[in-house]
């Protein structure tokens, strides 16, 4: 990995000059084009939560601890990566966990390379901040998810359904 180099600007800046690529952390300026990434990588989520979560983001609140843009040498923005800290995530030992909450590359940029940057921009992020596991989960179906983590190092740990039920109010018998 001799062709990442941290800048001082920020210490989770890295460079790729032999693919023409850089991450840094996002800005408050960034929010309209993160926000469509997010829209790519969720589409059934509303416009308006997705901007709510990056203004909460920016403000220091919510979940998210960090996100990292990915960017052409020319600046175009081409991939983002969103962590959180979680208490727990399943097969880790470790508490809090960093936690890859989202991961997405734009279409026209897959399977080049940047979707690995980002995640080793975002376990360096980890790792210097003392983390010595990262996290991360993808829906069942999503075979390129699976195949892009697996390719970054990631183990399988379990597969599994989640429940949900709607409680009405009612008296109890």
């Amino acid at each position: 990995m001799a062709w990442i180099t941290s800048m001082p600007i920020s210490p989770y800046f890295a460079c790729d000059p032999v693919r023409g690529m850089k991450t840094r952390p996002a800005r408050p300026a960034d929010t309209e084009i993160w926000t469509d990434m997010r829209r790519g990588l969720w589409p059934e989520a509303q416009v308006t939560e997705l901007v709510e979560e990056a203004t909460a983001f920016f403000a220091g609140q919510g979940p998210l601890s960090q996100v990292l843009l990915c960017e052409s040498d020319d600046g175009e923005p081409i991939g983002m990566i969103e962590l959180s800290l979680r208490s727990h995530a399943d097969g880790c030992r470790s508490s809090p966990v960093p936690f890859v909450e989202g991961w997405y590359v734009v279409p026209g940029m897959r399977r080049k390379g940047v979707g690995s940057f980002l995640m080793r921009a975002a376990e360096a992020w980890a790792r210097d901040a003392g983390f010595t596991e990262i996290a991360s989960d993808t829906q069942l179906d999503n075979d390129a998810g699976r195949r892009a983590h697996s390719h970054s190092g990631f183990e399988e740990i379990e597969k599994a359904v989640h429940f949900r039920k709607t409680l009405r109010a009612s008296p109890l018998p």
